[in-house]
């Protein structure tokens, strides 16, 4: 794919089998390479099924590419490409270096997949943290999301009388059970609409977005340029004083949770009742710190208390 994309005129199959047997040859394969017109069209297949990455074969030119009007699936690709490095790198440990703190819950991916595929009820014990009570759920599984390193499941509960699709931490579920039985899955229901107006994992299927205007310092642009804050970020101002940025969105709270990340660097926001609320969120923190110190400070004046009575005591004796 990078291959291809790298050469926007296009490839002819020649030029495509000569890059891959170059590769090959990196790698030092004891096997030769078996490529073929047959295997170059599978893999374009897989390239579309997998990664959402159109090639079309232009007969005027005879030359292979890739097509642009189709978004591909950059989170998956990314990925291979890390295992790849990481191939290449795993002699050498300190090469690449990981981020230790990951999430858990990875380990029941699979056994999602398989249900979510064949319609398979699951069962399983699941904890809010919020609650630490564990109580059995008995799901409907649709999909699963990734957001921020950690995966969520998104299903229907079965003592659910009206069809709801809720989400659920991977990394709060145990004692996964794939039942035999299966369920009729909701055909009119498309999961990524409930999040496609979403910063995160909270569902605003149905509500209307509202167009946020956020201005940032000047040399925070480069970041959120290379990663955007959410799909629909429009650069309306880049410029030596500042950074402004459109978004369409629901905002919620993972959105104002990362609009904290960047509290220092924010020049404006609108509208009025999107930066009330983000004030909102400041204050409580700010107030959480303020009574922190106010209760360091009674600590003390205590402590001092103590001593001085406890050094009046020993001057009377």
């Amino acid at each position: 794919s990078n291959f291809l994309k790298s050469k926007p005129n296009g490839v002819t199959f020649r030029e495509v089998q000569l890059y891959l047997e170059e590769k090959y040859n990196e790698e030092e394969f004891d096997n030769d390479l078996a490529f073929s017109e047959k295997t170059f069209k599978r893999d374009r297949k897989l390239l579309r099924d997998l990664f959402k990455i159109e090639t079309k074969f232009n007969r005027s030119t005879m030359l292979y590419q890739i097509v642009d009007d189709i978004e591909p699936n950059h989170t998956i690709f990314d990925n291979l490409i890390l295992i790849n490095a990481y191939k290449k790198a795993s002699d050498q440990a300190n090469i690449l270096l990981f981020e230790k703190r990951q999430a858990s819950g990875l380990e029941n991916l699979d056994g999602f997949i398989h249900a979510i595929k064949n319609t398979k009820i699951i069962s399983c014990i699941y904890t809010k943290y919020w609650e630490g009570i564990p109580v059995k759920k008995v799901l409907e599984p649709y999909a699963v999301k990734e957001f921020r390193n950690r995966w969520y499941l998104i299903a229907k509960d079965r003592n659910d009388k009206d069809f709801i699709l809720k989400t659920y931490g991977l990394d709060r579920i145990t004692n996964l059970e794939i039942h035999s039985s299966t369920f009729v899955k909701n055909n009119n229901v498309n999961v990524e609409d409930m999040f496609i107006n979403s910063f995160g994992i909270i569902s605003t299927l149905g509500q209307k977005p509202t167009k946020i205007i956020l201005s940032l310092i000047p040399w925070q642009g480069m970041y959120v340029k290379s990663l955007p804050i959410h799909h629909s970020q429009r650069i309306l101002i880049d410029n030596n004083n500042e950074l402004k940025l459109e978004l369409n969105l629901v905002p919620t709270y993972d959105f104002y949770q990362e609009l904290l990340t960047h509290n220092e660097r924010l020049l404006s926001l609108e509208p009025k009742v999107v930066r009330e609320e983000y004030l909102k969120f400041l204050e409580v923190g700010l107030n959480n710190l303020r009574n922190q110190n106010l209760k360091l400070q009674l600590r003390e004046t205590v402590n001092k208390l103590m001593r001085n009575k406890i050094h009046l005591n020993n001057t009377k004796n």
